[in-house]
């Protein structure tokens, strides 16, 4: 009867450690977005993969510019899927990026043609261990149509400029028997206009159906931010002195935590040919 016989002995050329002779592998990193750099589009959800991401230089033509990139800490990195809408991380991130984008941009960003945007790693990304939020800053169209325009150059400083992406003075559409402002067309403050924009108001903690229902209070206000930069007095008078327009964020914006609103100056029975700003009451007469 045959005898198999199985030895102990290694192989020439084996001494019996399976792991000692694969080369180290590198590291596992983190896909981490730049700041500095631009892009020619972006997908319509606000969360980045790395096959997404094709950063370009700001001269070329761009839609959109990265301003900042933070990083998630304490129980916002803790979470196990990227922020939602109305979620402390998205809160946490927009707080931050507006910060960031005013700084980079010379004044508050709702003072122009701009919009910003949070953009946040992909599921795939977050469950690999990526916690960044990216702050990018694109211009708009028109205060009236918040369309993305193609540009080329960044917009750093661009609102210490007053042209041309600064607000200035508007000629307002009004419809309805005049009663109701249905768009705002710029134009230059020496040409006949009836409204010029003054400034941002930060509304209170609130909900949005709340701050809905009583915009006069945004109103309001809007009217101690117009006194400031006119420079008339803010007292029983003022209302008497200049109407407002107002816009503020939609509903996903203000659960992100904006609580910018745009404050205009309003004049309805006369045409203006100046700026108002520091104009005082000679100027802002009482009606």
């Amino acid at each position: 009867m045959a005898t198999l016989l199985v030895g102990c002995a290694n192989p020439a050329g084996v001494d019996g450690d399976l792991t000692d002779d694969w080369k180290a592998q590198p590291e596992a990193t983190s896909f981490v977005p730049e700041s500095g750099v631009c892009h020619l589009s972006l997908p319509e959800e606000r969360f980045i993969s790395r096959e997404l991401y094709k950063p370009i230089d700001c001269a070329t033509e761009h839609h959109y510019e990265t301003v900042f990139v933070g990083e998630f800490t304490g129980s916002e990195k803790e979470a196990t899927t990227p922020p939602e809408a109305g979620s402390p991380g998205g809160r946490k991130a927009f707080e931050e990026c507006n910060k960031k984008v005013n700084e980079y941009v010379g004044a508050d960003w709702r003072g122009g043609r701009l919009d910003v945007f949070v953009y946040y790693p992909a599921k795939e990304a977050w469950e690999g261990g990526s916690r960044w939020f990216r702050c990018d800053v694109a211009e708009i169209q028109s205060l009236d149509s918040d369309e993305i325009s193609r540009r080329s150059g960044s917009l750093k400083d661009i609102l210490k400029a007053s042209f041309p992406v600064a607000y200035g003075c508007f000629r307002a559409v009004l419809t309805n028997g005049n009663r109701d402002i249905s768009a705002m067309n710029a134009v230059t403050c020496g040409t006949a206009h009836g409204a010029e924009y003054a400034g941002v108001w930060t509304a209170p903690e609130t909900s949005y159906a709340d701050f809905e229902k009583n915009t006069q209070r945004a109103h309001d206000g809007c009217r101690v931010v117009i006194a400031k930069w006119a420079k008339v007095p803010n007292d029983g008078n003022l209302k008497f002195r200049t109407g407002t327009i107002i816009y503020f964020p939609d509903e996903d914006e203000w659960a992100d935590g904006d609580r910018g609103v745009q404050c205009f100056l309003w004049i309805s029975d006369q045409d203006l040919r100046r700026s108002m700003k520091g104009a005082g009451p000679g100027a802002l007469r009482i009606r």
